[in-house]
């Protein structure tokens, strides 16, 4: 295990503060994430999509980046643009 990650792992222990808005950063971060590797899998530039979207490249640049608030509507907009369907589960 890597510094960092022992790190995090104590930190989290000791601070439930830190380790909830650690996981749901993490989470947001990671979803993010998914949509720009979608996105690249699609052999799309951020302009690309952005036009088809008929919105600016630093929106999708931000939904990329810091996807934590981002209305339902957009990403179903996103998933149709790559050809995709949104799909929403709420789990335990």
């Amino acid at each position: 295990m890597s510094d960092l990650k022992k790190y995090i792992e104590n930190r989290k222990k000791n601070d439930p503060v830190f380790a909830d808005e650690f996981d749901e950063g993490y989470e947001a971060f990671k979803f993010g994430v998914l949509l720009k590797a979608d996105r690249k899998e699609a052999g799309l530039t951020q302009q690309e999509l952005a036009d088809k979207l008929q919105t600016q490249k630093s929106a999708i640049s931000r939904i990329e980046n810091n996807s934590e608030d981002v209305k339902l509507s957009t990403l179903e907009r996103f998933a149709s643009a790559l050809g995709k369907k949104l799909e929403l589960r709420l789990v335990v």
